[in-house]
């Protein structure tokens, strides 16, 4: 039997299980859910859906589109789970009670790495949004999954890392763009419960295995079991020497429920295992649960001498919840198995991530001057020149199938008419737009809820 985006229902039921204090405490909560369509996110929303008969507990949804999350995920979807249209960076604030927020939204993907002021902006911009609609709304609690990738290098004398290391990850590498940008949203969450915002707790999470994690991207158990099923040999490109543990899925959810609800306001949590393996071993490991045990290749050559690169975190913070690895490794890498084997809708789940990535059609409200056209003395606004980044990145928007709608204070104070010439100027410049608008009072500072920087929107436009 399988309840939720194929996650088996004795999975969800055990970690219910695992969790129903903290589930209790929750009873008739309505949660806030960045995120929801990642690895973490939909564990989460699957494990909601699943207790709501229950605990009457309500999860809101923030989806780029609901009608592709539909569409990938109809069991979610069919779920007492409401989907909320918008950005994490951007989006219009949900109507209604919230009491809780679960702030999951974050790009892991190789893809994401690449593109370094993206995700920067993405989970900075994102945690600020956030953080103003929780103080706006009134939410009680907060949790902000963060990474262990805030801790920069474990030193190689260091078994596990626990939540109170100093180490940081190395601003001029320009690799350690996640943690950095991970880093300062964990003190954004933290000023924010300063003033008075939503009690933020922080979880630091690690290495996870189970069903619905990427077989494609660059985890290497993920890989090692795609490969596995597919009766391919297992390669390690490097020595195999690097130290990793993983948490399986089921457990995951159930500590992050658990730290919503239970966590001390403003307290550090690791969330991962605590049992180390080398990733040669990790492969040999996944080999012997294969049907054919497949080969495993090593083709680096390590160092002699080398100290060992090392990911694992100290939990003992979370073992006094009541947290534990539940799962042995060897079952979290057979019930992976078993779900990378069901057969699935072809194309679904890369079909759901560009439909994601393109945002139903929205309304931007555009200014002229300062945005498209240069600012002028004496507002002789003829003399204006294009300001052609942001003409270009418009006009993606437009291409996107975006309203465009052009709306100015020009003439507000002096009474002209400077339509003319600003038709003419959008003509010469190439600027496409649905509408011109004038009227617009003249002002010195402009206050709006769905305000949007002009930074922003090259990144929106692609």
């Amino acid at each position: 039997m399988s309840a939720f985006d194929g996650i088996a229902a004795r999975d969800l039921d055990e970690a219910i299980g695992h969790c129903r204090p903290a589930l209790e405490k929750l009873r008739g909560a309505r949660i806030f859910v960045t995120g929801g369509t990642g690895f973490f996110g939909k564990w989460l929303l699957a494990l909601l859906a699943r207790a709501h008969a229950e605990f009457a507990i309500e999860a809101v949804v923030l989806t780029r589109s609901p009608e592709s999350f539909r569409a990938a995920h109809p069991d979610l979807a069919a779920a007492p789970i409401a989907l909320w249209r918008g950005d994490v960076r951007h989006f219009e604030f949900p109507k209604g009670r919230i009491t809780h927020i679960l702030h999951a939204a974050a790009d892991t993907s190789a893809a994401a790495d690449a593109d370094a002021a993206t995700l920067i902006d993405t989970i900075v911009g994102g945690t600020k949004r956030v953080l103003e609609f929780g103080a706006s709304a009134g939410v009680e609690r907060l949790l902000y999954i963060s990474s262990g990738a805030v801790y920069g290098a474990q030193p190689a004398e260091l078994t596990h890392i626990p939540e109170d290391y100093k180490g940081a990850p190395d601003p001029c590498d320009p690799r350690s763009a996640y943690g950095q940008a991970k880093r300062l949203a964990e003190q954004m969450c933290v000023c924010a419960a300063a003033r008075g915002g939503p009690q933020a707790v922080i979880a630091r999470a690690f290495a996870f295995v189970g069903p619905g994690l990427p077989l494609d991207g660059h985890f290497a158990i993920g890989n090692f079991i795609r490969d596995a099923v597919e009766t391919r040999e297992i390669v390690v490109a490097g020595d195999g020497a690097p130290l990793r543990s993983y948490l399986y899925a089921g457990d995951l959810a159930a500590w992050l429920i658990t730290l919503l609800a239970q966590g001390a306001a403003g307290a550090v949590y690791n969330v991962g295992s605590d049992e180390a393996l080398s990733i040669a071993d990790l492969a040999h490991r996944v080999a012997a649960l294969a049907p054919g045990a497949p080969a495993v290749t090593i083709k680096g050559a390590g160092t002699p001498g080398a100290p060992r690169l090392r990911y694992i975190p100290s939990i003992a913070q979370a073992r006094a919840l009541g947290l534990e690895v539940w799962t042995p490794l060897d079952e979290a890498i057979h019930r992976t198995m078993e779900f990378a084997r069901k057969p699935r809708k072809a194309g679904v789940a890369s079909q759901h991530r560009n439909e994601e990535a393109k945002s139903e059609a929205l309304t931007f409200v555009i200014d002229i001057d300062g945005v498209v056209a240069s600012l002028v003395p004496d507002n002789d606004y003829a003399k204006a020149e294009p300001l052609t980044g942001a003409i270009g990145a418009i006009n993606r928007l437009y291409a996107q199938g975006h309203r465009i709608v052009m709306f100015t204070a020009r003439g507000s104070a002096t009474g002209l008419d400077w339509r003319e010439v600003t038709e003419g100027q959008f003509a010469r410049w190439g600027l496409r737009y649905h509408e011109l608008r004038f009227g617009k009072p003249a002002g010195d500072f402009y206050v709006d809820d769905r305000l949007l920087p002009i930074t922003a929107l090259a990144t929106l436009a692609g």
